[in-house]
Parts: structure tokens; C-alpha cells; sequence
């Protein structure tokens, strides 16, 4: 890892691209991306001092590198590494990781469509592919004028607005290929449709930002506004209003009934037959061995019954806990005895 940053080496270590935006008419050093202002290290700073070990703010420090690059530069990576003293391939593991971090310069804006199961049934994939013919770009690809990068989404929890499409991963629910070509279309105008729900469009740049804890916004009142900004959420609340107009609830919950004492113990053990000068243990060994159906359940029940005699080999003569059984002499060890007993012949002597 000691290879340059945006250097070919670095980009091959750390899998990301160090490549630069190509706009159509413009020079491509007006395209570069910029440098991370010395601001970046210190709010790198800032996010970790939230945490009690320093490592856990890596993911938003990841998003703070995008916030000022547009993605995960081997800069961004090389940042990282030294404020939290860990090695440039631990960062680039984590970045490479999670598709929220972007391996390869990005538009303006993210387009994700999410192409998972019911999103797909119901026209998901049509969106896509619809998409992907008017940018001229297919999965995780920027388009030429640097506008808009399209991309795949596996799943982006909203079935009941499907199909979805998220711009900066803000929602717009319910979308056919008409409304999701028109959405494109006014973002590549530089417009900012207003989401069906969340707050107001900004940028990818912007969103990361607000990821890495930082406001995206101008003052206070800019961020109460976004936070605060109508959304249409009827698919997701129309049951509860359905109920309301129809009076309908839910039925109570039964109430949890607690399990009898000794529940699933026979009831022959549970009351014992109180003989005289037993404990409860021997009173319910007696029932389980008054229980037993077979000869074998018999002979287990009076195995375990702590009246049963101890079985011969498993004290000592002197009564210390141990085998009164030479070694080598158990069952299974025939031949194997002591390491001194196995050096000796029939005779007991010594084998040469």
C-alpha cells in the first residue's frame, strides 16, 4: 500500500478507479476531480471524536470523502487510514464493501432502480432498461455529460410504492417508464423534481454529506424546511384509515397464560408418594421406576436412582474416588497398561 494516491498501483490495491470525469467540450483538467481540502481532515476529526473507539467512524468518514470528491478516491482512502491509524487495504476492504460507496467518479446525481422481486413484476426492469438506452450507459455507469450514473438497486424497502426509483436516495414511488424518463430527463436539465416523500432534492455530493453527520443544508432553517417537507405517504397508511372509516381494530391479544409448575415432568414424580425419611429426589426416582414399561426402562431408572449401588471398580479399596482396576485391564484398553507395564515382557522383566 505504499503506492501514490490516484497512482495506477493505488487504484489496483485498493479496487478503486482514480480515473476523471470527461465532459463533452470541456478540458479534462477542468474535470478533475478536486483535491480534499485540508476542512476534510479536520471534520474527518470531528466524526471521530463521536465515537469511544476511533475506528468505528470509518463508514462516515467514507462519506465524507464522497461529499467532497463525488466518490472513494485512493486520497479519500489514504485520508482514512492515517487518522485512524490503520492500514490503506483495511480502508479500502470496508469501501469496497458497501455499494453506498462509490468506486468509480459519479454524476450529479444517483439514479437507483430497484429491480428486486415485486419492484421487477411490476415494471422495474422495463424502467431500467429504458433508462439505460436514454443515458447510453448500463449498471454503475456515468452518463457523457456527467449528469446522471445509473445503477441496479437490489431492494430499497418500499414494495408498497413499487416500482420505486431513488434520486440521491431520496424516494419517487409508483414510477412506469413514462414518469421515470421524464424524472431523468429534468435532472439532466438541472431541475430537482421534489420527491414523493423525504426532503427536497440536492446532489450526490449533498447526501453525502448529510451521511457523514454533517448539514447539507445553508442555516437551520433550510434543515427544519427539508426535514418538515410534505410527502404523499397513502400506500403505506391506507389500511389504517380504512379501519378508521369501517371502525375495525384488531382484537386484543389473549392474555400469555403462564405454564403450570413442573410442566412436562410425569405426574408420578411431580407429587411424590411422601414416604417417610425420602427425599424428594429418591421419591421421584421410586415413580419413575414404578413407571417403566420395559425391561430396559426399568433397568435405566434403577441405574440412575440414588439408592442404587455403587457399581463395583469405581472407588478405590481405601474409598478414594478412582478404579481398583489394573491399568490396561478395562474394557477396550486390552494390552495398552502403564508405560511401564508395556515395556515389560510375560516374565515382567525389563524388554531390551
Amino acid at each position: 500500500m505504499s503506492a501514490l494516491s490516484g497512482s495506477p498501483e493505488g487504484a489496483a490495491v485498493t479496487g478503486l478507479d482514480a480515473t476523471r470525469v470527461a465532459v463533452p467540450g470541456e478540458d479534462l483538467a477542468v474535470a478533475e476531480v478536486p483535491e480534499l481540502p485540508e476542512q476534510a481532515r479536520a471534520e474527518a476529526r470531528q466524526i471521530m471524536a463521536r465515537y469511544p473507539r476511533a475506528r468505528s467512524a470509518l463508514l462516515p468518514m467514507l462519506h465524507l470523502v464522497q461529499s467532497y470528491q463525488g466518490y472513494v478516491t485512493p486520497e479519500g482512502i489514504a485520508l482514512c487510514a492515517e487518522e485512524l491509524g490503520i492500514t490503506k487495504a483495511e480502508v479500502g476492504a470496508v469501501a469496497t464493501f458497501y455499494t453506498m460507496y462509490k468506486r468509480r467518479p459519479t454524476g450529479r446525481h444517483i439514479v437507483s432502480v430497484c429491480t428486486n422481486t415485486l419492484c421487477a413484476a411490476l415494471g422495474g426492469e422495463r424502467i431500467f432498461h429504458a433508462l439505460s438506452e436514454d443515458l447510453g450507459v448500463r449498471h454503475d455507469e456515468t452518463a457523457a455529460d456527467g449528469s446522471v450514473t445509473l445503477e441496479h438497486a437490489e431492494c430499497l424497502a418500499a414494495c408498497d410504492y413499487a416500482p420505486v426509483v431513488t434520486v440521491d436516495y431520496e424516494f419517487y414511488d409508483q414510477q412506469d417508464v413514462k414518469s421515470a424518463r421524464l424524472l431523468v430527463a429534468a435532472l439532466r436539465r438541472g431541475e430537482k423534481p421534489h420527491p414523493t416523500r423525504g426532503a427536497p432534492l440536492t446532489d450526490f455530493r449533498g447526501i453525502s454529506r448529510q451521511l457523514a453527520g454533517f448539514s447539507q443544508h445553508a442555516d437551520d432553517a433550510a434543515a427544519r424546511a427539508a426535514v418538515d417537507a410534505p410527502g404523499e405517504y397513502g400506500p403505506t397508511v391506507i389500511g389504517v384509515h380504512l379501519a378508521d372509516e369501517r371502525g375495525e381494530s384488531a382484537p386484543p391479544l389473549p392474555a400469555a397464560q403462564k405454564p403450570a409448575p413442573d410442566a412436562g415432568v410425569p405426574a408420578a414424580t411431580v407429587h411424590p408418594g411422601g414416604e417417610a425419611g425420602q427425599s424428594p429426589g429418591q421419591e421421584a426416582a421410586d415413580a419413575r421406576e414404578a413407571a417403566a414399561d420395559t425391561p430396559a426402562e426399568k433397568a435405566g431408572a434403577a441405574r440412575s436412582h440414588p439408592d442404587s449401588p455403587e457399581p463395583a471398580g469405581r472407588r478405590t479399596p481405601d474409598g478414594a474416588t478412582g478404579t481398583d482396576t489394573p491399568a490396561g485391564q478395562e474394557p477396550g484398553t486390552q494390552g495398552q497398561g502403564s508405560p511401564v507395564e508395556q515395556g515389560k515382557g510375560k516374565s515382567g522383566k525389563r524388554k531390551a
